[in-house]
């Protein structure tokens, strides 16, 4: 048969082909509905094609597979897309002739015996050709022996589906031996190998990790690699996409694979980033789950822009919360400690900061639970340094903010301190001397009960009860009992202070005319006389 170019093909606009119609007609359905009711003596016919898959080369692999009868190699480097040609083209054919679809197909039957570089390679290509629609299910065939490979490492057939397959690498695939991957930790060997992926195919390739029962430890370890490696050379727009799709895909995981450590650094990122308010709470839920992992310096975030305060108070209040909102199964006690640890050491980060309003800081005084505090010092530090540095605050907005305060939590020291401290309200400074007397009594009483109790001891229990007779030693109660009587002089000269404000108080009252008191009716209050 004579051949003749009477077919002009212009190809995405990359080249221009002039090949046989009826030759391509042979083998593709497209060409034949397009020219099957021509005469052969028809001249001057172009088609233009704006989306062909693979462009020219894909173009010129599907001619020439028509030009040879039907015959081509097929290997892992075009096997992806000789098929999504194929299928564009329509060249799958029940009769006579050689189907290229059909034969594209039966090539991935081997694909389980391909090399983990053949692998990268039409993982690649399909990644290249992902906006063919075709591609689609080639995709999740290519992306299943991956999957199922990553899953079992050492599992490597020396069987290519072709000679010069060996040859063929991927621009990613700078180690395409298992054996030059000694040096990498089992789990995460592969991840370098799939940082080419562009974020769409991540998506896809984590929620099929995530169906075949992946570790999720694993797979939040690589989802931080390729975010940071991403970042590297990507631009602001594929910065806040990639940063929405791995938040999103993190949340999908077990909380207990996730790292505070990454979690904070996507916040720092996605912070400059103005992601979704969506995505945004999703993340500070992330890392509210994980709060007990994290140190002071995660919690030190500036303030937003064109606010006075240091730092930004309500991120904390919002953590903390999403920490607390976990459930019972999630708050050990030991959680719980380590997240009240980690926020009174932010309380006296935050307290010297002069622009933290009242409210905001009492806010965070109260925001765990007292079982959460084995001791309440450091709280009691915060609240001293807050004091110190708003003098200006009305009595009410102090028994606010000190309402938090459990006395049985504080230490001697800080029970001593709190009642001669005078930035601290009247009632507080009372009730912490009246809670130090009751402990050093405790403390007497136990004394003489140690004393009573050693007596009677068996010769057995003797080691045990010199132990204890030399903890009451190291208390040296005589020298805690002197201190208590310094403590009651200061405290006796607060209680001279406040019975000269009751006298002149009542003075006041009794300067008051008897019309404007009858006026109250019986209504009408007194204050007590607390002075006598």
């Amino acid at each position: 048969m004579q051949l003749c170019c009477d077919l002009e093909v212009d190809v995405n606009g990359e080249e221009v082909f002039m090949v046989d119609k009826r030759t391509l007609s042979s083998f593709s359905g497209r060409f034949s509905k397009l020219f099957g009711n021509l005469t052969d003596d028809t001249r001057n016919l172009k088609v233009v094609f704006h989306d062909f898959p693979g462009g020219a080369e894909g173009f010129e692999l599907v001619a020439r597979f028509c030009y040879n009868n039907g015959r081509t190699e097929i290997t892992p480097a075009n096997v992806v897309l000789l098929n999504c040609a194929a299928q564009f083209m329509e060249m799958e054919s029940d009769g006579p002739r050689p189907s290229l679809l059909n034969q594209t197909k039966k090539s991935l039957d081997g694909i389980s015996f391909w090399s983990w570089s053949e692998l990268l390679v039409a993982l690649k290509e399909c990644q290249d050709l992902l906006s063919a629609s075709n591609s689609s299910l080639i995709f999740d065939e290519v992306l299943d022996c991956v999957i199922g490979r990553l899953a079992s490492p050492v599992v490597v057939s020396p069987y290519t589906s072709s000679s010069e397959n060996s040859s063929f690498l991927c621009s990613c695939d700078t180690r395409s031996s298992y054996s030059i991957r000694n040096n990498f930790s089992q789990i995460s060997w592969w991840f370098e190998d799939l940082l080419f992926l562009n974020i769409d195919l991540i998506d896809k390739v984590i929620k099929m990790m995530m169906c075949q029962h992946f570790d999720h430890a694993t797979i939040s370890k690589f989802l931080f690699c390729y975010q940071k490696s991403k970042f590297l050379s990507a631009t602001p727009t594929e910065k806040y996409k990639i940063t929405e799709v791995i938040i999103n895909l993190l949340s999908l995981l077990d909380r207990s694979s996730l790292s505070c450590k990454h979690l904070f650094d996507i916040f720092r990122v996605a912070s400059g980033l103005k992601i979704s308010k969506h995505c945004k709470s999703i993340l500070e839920n992330l890392i509210g789950s994980r709060l007990y992992q994290a140190t002071i310096d995660f919690l030190l975030v500036p303030s937003p822009h064109r606010k006075d305060y240091m730092y930004d108070v309500n991120l904390v209040l919002r953590l903390v919360n999403a920490f607390c909102n976990e459930g019972s199964c999630f708050l050990s006690p030991m959680r719980l400690r380590k997240v009240a640890s980690l926020l009174d050491s932010y309380l006296v980060e935050v307290a010297a900061d002069s622009h933290l309003n009242p409210s905001k800081f009492a806010a965070l005084v109260m925001l765990l639970p007292d079982s959460a505090r084995e001791s309440h010092d450091r709280l009691f530090q915060a609240m001293d340094i807050y004091l110190e540095v708003h003098g200006g605050l009305c009595e009410a907005q102090k028994m606010r903010i000190c309402s938090a305060l459990n006395y049985a939590k504080l230490s001697t020291d800080a029970l001593r301190h709190l009642a001669r401290n005078s930035k601290f309200p009247s009632r507080i400074a009372i009730q912490a001397f009246i809670n130090q007397q009751s402990k050093l009594e405790n403390l007497l009483e136990g004394k003489n009960h140690l004393d009573t109790f050693s007596g009677s001891l068996s010769a057995e229990e003797s080691i045990n009860s010199d132990q204890i007779l030399l903890y009451s030693k190291r208390v040296n109660l005589p020298r805690k009992a002197e201190q208590l009587d310094v403590q009651l002089q200061g405290m006796q000269c607060r209680v001279t202070e406040l019975e000269k404000f009751c006298g002149i108080m009542q003075t006041q009252i009794g300067n008051i005319p008897r019309t404007r008191l009858s006026s109250l009716g019986n209504n009408a209050r007194f204050l007590p006389k607390l002075c006598s």
